[in-house]
């Protein structure tokens, strides 16, 4: 026992002889209806299924909550059992790394609430190996199913890390609110990510995953913006599902970064982001990377700056990471955005850029970089953009990349400006080697995107 914090517990002699299903989508744990279950409910469930139960209780004079919540993750309640947070708030005021779970339900309605200590969360967020980035929850294991019905809260009081980071980028050790690290064959259903402190989420050697019915909204109430704020990113995994997104906030809403193959967003909708991002990618020098087997459909933005990117970083390297840096080289490939719906988006839609490089050299070495892309299919977009947006496509691609971006394919858009009805068909290209349905225009020499 964790002490009074968890207010039962069932024995293993309970499930002796018992073998207990595999976590998996097909568990719903809001069967018994709207109300929530009671103790006498869950320790029901937990003997018929073979699982030993943790309910977790939030410490009854608002001090933190990590430690109970560490002892049921991972000790009492770590493999073959169910983890119910009822809630109503668990404030967290120190950091967690639940990495080896097995078998796990939990079962989350209540509120994770970060105090808003940046100076001691900058003393001791975790470092989660790509750029300078960090957390202050490595979370992982397999066969995990985590429900939060629409209302189970990650909430890291980001107010704070707005105002102090200022609008500047990459802060180091601000941390982002949760990294999945070595997290597989596992489903994560209904909860909601509120005021991240910098990134929503990390997935990170990670596979196999469907995250689904999934609300963010980091937004900032005061003249500081919401910059890194992204909803999630990939890295180094495979097999990753994003189902029924709700995504608010001042970076990208899902973004695909090294490594990331078979990638599939459905039925969401983003807003206030700069939109769907591959990459960036090709920063570290010498390391190969690549993005493959990406699909997005039925996806609706709401006022973004793009609809989908790609931003390589170019072939020299400036400065170092995580402001600086490229070299990198690879492929991006089969990618496949279709039945898009764009509202007032406020640059080019579709978008490719090679030129990504240190502050103060953006736009240089455009045709150094190595990293290929190729493959990519842009099918039935609408909707609208501002009337300020220049044309529908600006690709400038690396003629260093053998030769540039090869097999661009665009069918049915139908995409216009706001208030009028003629479809924009302005394609600025550069280095496009095979494009199929869109006719290039010459970027000029030091041309800007919008």
């Amino acid at each position: 026992m964790i002490g009074s914090t968890i207010i039962a517990s069932l024995a293993a002699g309970l499930a002796l002889g018992l073998e207990a299903p595999r976590a998996s989508s097909d568990i719903h744990l809001s069967e018994a209806g709207a109300d929530t279950p009671s103790p006498s409910d869950w320790a029901e469930r937990a003997e018929k299924d073979g699982r030993r139960l943790c309910i977790v209780e939030p410490d009854a004079n608002g001090g933190d909550d990590a430690p109970a919540l560490l002892a049921a993750l991972n000790d009492e309640c770590r493999t073959k059992s169910i983890i119910v947070l009822p809630g109503p708030v668990y404030h967290i005021n120190s950091p967690m790394v639940t990495t080896d779970l097995d078998d796990v339900v939990i079962d989350q309605r209540g509120r994770l609430l970060w105090s808003d200590d940046t100076s001691y969360w900058l003393s001791v967020s975790m470092p989660v190996g790509f750029q300078n980035q960090s957390t202050v929850w490595h979370f992982g294991g397999d066969g995990v199913v985590w429900e939060g019905h629409g209302v189970g809260t990650l909430d890291g009081n980001g107010q704070v890390w707005y105002d102090l980071n200022k609008g500047g980028s990459n802060m180091p050790h601000r941390p982002m609110n949760i990294n999945f690290r070595g997290f597989s064959n596992s489903v994560v259903r209904g909860l909601r990510f509120v005021q991240s402190q910098m990134w929503t989420m990390n997935i990170m050697y990670s596979k196999n995953l469907v995250f689904e019915d999934i609300y963010v909204n980091s937004t900032s109430s005061t003249e500081n913006n919401s910059l890194n704020t992204d909803g999630a990113d990939t890295m180094y995994s495979d097999n990753i599902t994003f189902r029924r997104w709700v995504v608010v906030n001042g970076d990208d809403a899902i973004a695909l970064k090294a490594n990331s193959s078979n990638i599939y967003i459905y039925d969401s909708e983003f807003f206030g982001s700069t939109g769907i991002a591959m990459g960036s990618i090709g920063q570290f020098l010498g390391q190969f990377e690549y993005i493959e087997n990406f699909s997005a459909r039925n996806v609706t933005l709401h006022d973004t700056l793009r609809g989908c990117y790609f931003k390589t970083w170019t072939g020299n390297q400036i400065g170092y990471p995580p402001n600086g840096g490229g070299g990198g080289t690879g492929y991006a490939r089969n990618i496949v955005l279709e039945d898009i719906k764009l509202d007032r988006t406020r640059g080019e839609p579709l978008f490719i850029t090679q030129c990504e490089s240190y502050s103060g050299h953006a736009g240089e070495s455009c045709d150094t970089s190595t990293f290929k892309i190729s493959d990519v299919v842009w099918k039935d977009f609408s909707g609208t953009v501002t009337d300020a947006v220049p044309s529908a496509g600006f690709f400038r691609c690396s003629s260093a990349a053998a030769g540039g971006c090869s097999n661009l394919t665009v069918e049915n858009f139908a995409v216009k400006p706001v208030g009028n009805d003629a479809v924009i068909d302005k394609w600025l290209c550069k280095n496009v080697l095979g494009s199929d349905g869109f006719d290039c225009q010459e970027i000029e020499e030091n041309a800007d995107e919008l």
